[in-house]
């Protein structure tokens, strides 16, 4: 198989705040091929014709969502607590900036 095909027209979506090139329903095909078939993230962007830094991203955010440690064996935050963290962070920025 030269090339996946995964319904490669990019969508505009949401990822981290920032516009996506790549529709949330390519990005999970990507990752399912990265978690069914055994290749590795290289292998799979190789035949996407993308970045591997991209479908790397994809399948750490996957494997997070899924509770799976990485690679130190620490449980990575899920999107949901990334944002909460966000959140949090900025609530106590404007905290600290408001007079006593």
């Amino acid at each position: 198989m030269d090339t996946l095909s995964l319904g490669t027209s990019p969508e505009e979506g949401v990822l981290m705040g920032r516009p996506s090139k790549y529709s949330p329903e390519f990005r999970e095909k990507a990752v399912e091929v990265v978690r069914a078939t055994g290749k590795t993230v290289a292998e799979v962007a190789r035949d996407l014709q993308i970045n591997d830094t991209t479908p790397g991203n994809w399948v750490k955010a996957d494997r997070a969502e899924r509770g799976e440690p990485d690679s130190s064996g620490l449980l990575p935050l899920t999107a949901e607590e990334r944002a909460e963290l966000t959140r949090l962070c900025r609530e106590n920025a404007r905290l600290k900036s408001e007079p006593d």
